[in-house]
């Protein structure tokens, strides 16, 4: 057992660090010196957590700056005179302490249309390849840590990006289900025009932080981005509306509403 020292962000928006020496034994990841301090010296300090396995989402952080979930950090990735400093996640706003308001990511997910088979078909008349199971497999490991949406520079250093915006996270939810081969709806114009996609940029800062080590850049966004500018610039889909047709492969967006709709 070490003692180490520690900066803990107190307080919500008008908060500071405080520092702390406390034990830190080996083996132990940095939720469990959090809880240490809980435990014998700020026994208020507000700190999310649940599963303590990397499966649930609900402890996430930054670490030295670093987004990270706290229960998977260990303490011997550290220096051993080395002060680590533990804040919230930036992008959205703090309740208190190390809790964050997370309820914007939760908005955006009830603005997707869910998923949309054909009425047609039963469950059991579903097939799909094996490569198109594997990438929903890959998609639906997400635990939600939000770790994604808290780097992306679009709402992390702009805040009015938020209203047309839904991060990487639910982005990926969209392409999720625009590749799905039973879903019937066309998401690709709401993907650009609801949920904001031409604000990625694809720097892959997402994908760097993912505790799950999904490829949200390369497996979704790309992808997604690709399928936008198929339907978008698509010559024959745009002789289709200018004389009142629709490709067979386009069917109808269906009708979400726009954001000021739904506010």
């Amino acid at each position: 057992m070490s003692e180490r020292v520690f900066r803990v962000w107190r307080g919500s928006g008008e908060g500071e660090l405080a520092e702390y020496r406390v034990e830190a034994n080996e083996g132990e990841v940095v939720l469990d010196v959090l809880h240490r301090l809980q435990a014998t010296q700020t026994p208020d300090l507000a700190v999310r957590w649940n599963c303590k396995a990397g499966k649930c989402g609900s402890c996430s952080v930054e670490i030295n700056g670093r987004p990270k979930l706290s229960c998977m950090t260990r303490m011997s990735v550290f220096d051993e005179d080395e002060t680590v400093t533990v804040t919230p996640m930036r992008t959205f706003p703090v309740i208190r302490d190390l809790v964050c308001d997370v309820s914007y990511n939760y908005q955006k997910a009830r603005e997707i249309p869910s998923f949309t088979p054909d009425p047609e078909k039963s469950p059991g008349d579903f097939r799909m390849w094996q490569e198109d199971v594997q990438r929903q497999q890959e998609f639906r490991k997400c635990i939600e840590c939000f770790l994604c949406n808290n780097v992306c520079h679009v709402i992390r250093d702009h805040e009015e990006n938020k209203e047309h915006f839904s991060g990487p996270r639910y982005l990926m939810r969209v392409a999720e289900l625009e590749m799905h081969p039973e879903d019937t709806a066309d998401r690709r114009l709401i993907a650009q025009d609801e949920f904001g996609l031409g604000y990625c940029n694809i720097t892959k800062c997402c994908t760097d932080v993912c505790p799950e080590n999904i490829h949200i850049t390369d497996n979704a966004l790309i992808p997604l981005k690709e399928r936008v500018a198929d339907r978008k610039y698509d010559p024959l889909v745009w002789l289709g509306s200018k004389i009142g047709v629709r490709p067979k492969d386009t069917p109808p967006v269906p009708n979400v509403g726009s954001h000021s709709d739904r506010t």
